[in-house]
């Protein structure tokens, strides 16, 4: 049983902060009538693929290989094969933004290569994730201590404390080619905007107060 006064708050808190990692996916495509040479060429350009992820170990904080898929084009009417197409995907994390650049423009000037990305992201163990929820639990604090001044009281103890932030999204950034190549007169460049990551924690507060002054 609480013994006095108890005033119910919630507290919040709100931050932005540089993201901390950088991924993205990049496919290597093959189409041919033959099956065996799909699977040759698609081998070939994972293989040139690897190389360059091989020549960027530094920044490349972690690489894994996604879907490989193989399937045949038929004609509309019956199951003649007239073609066949094969796919690889690499999901790329990078934690050094300074090379992801340059990265994805060699990758991307593969033949029959695709990119998508990049999607930036906070370390799931983050400092930022702790400083939020300090935040959030000063500002709990905080309002107690408004409310119980408003009546006269103080704040004496703390009954409860619930976590009730939302877990963190990814944020998403846009990638774009800039002009290059024979009309520019030079190599292309790629512009990359990565996106503060927002950091929200909440959490909910009981605590007892004095007596309140009402006279």
């Amino acid at each position: 049983m609480v013994d006095g006064p108890v005033v119910a708050v919630r507290g919040e808190a709100y931050r932005e902060v540089p993201p901390e990692l950088a991924r993205f996916a990049v496919t290597a495509t093959a189409r041919d009538r033959s099956r065996e040479a799909v699977l040759s060429r698609l081998a070939e350009r994972a293989a040139a693929v690897r190389v360059l992820l091989d020549a960027a170990e530094p920044a490349v904080d972690r690489r894994e290989t996604g879907d490989l898929r193989v399937w045949p084009q038929t004609r509309r009417s019956g199951e003649r094969v007239v073609a066949w197409h094969g796919s690889v995907a690499t999901t790329v994390t990078v934690t050094d933004f300074t090379a992801l650049g340059e990265l994805m423009l060699r990758l991307a000037d593969q033949d029959q290569v695709e990119i998508a990305g990049p999607w930036w992201s906070l370390r799931p163990d983050s400092p930022a994730h702790r400083d939020a929820r300090h935040a959030a639990i000063a500002d709990a604090l905080a309002r107690a201590r408004e409310y119980a001044e408003a009546l006269g009281a103080r704040v004496t103890a703390l009954l409860e404390l619930a976590d009730t932030g939302p877990a963190p999204q990814p944020m998403f950034a846009r990638a774009a080619f800039a002009g290059g190549g024979a009309e520019s007169g030079g190599p292309p460049e790629l512009d990359l905007d990565p996106q503060p990551q927002t950091v929200h924690a909440a959490v909910e507060a009981r605590f007892t107060i004095s007596e309140p002054v009402l006279g």
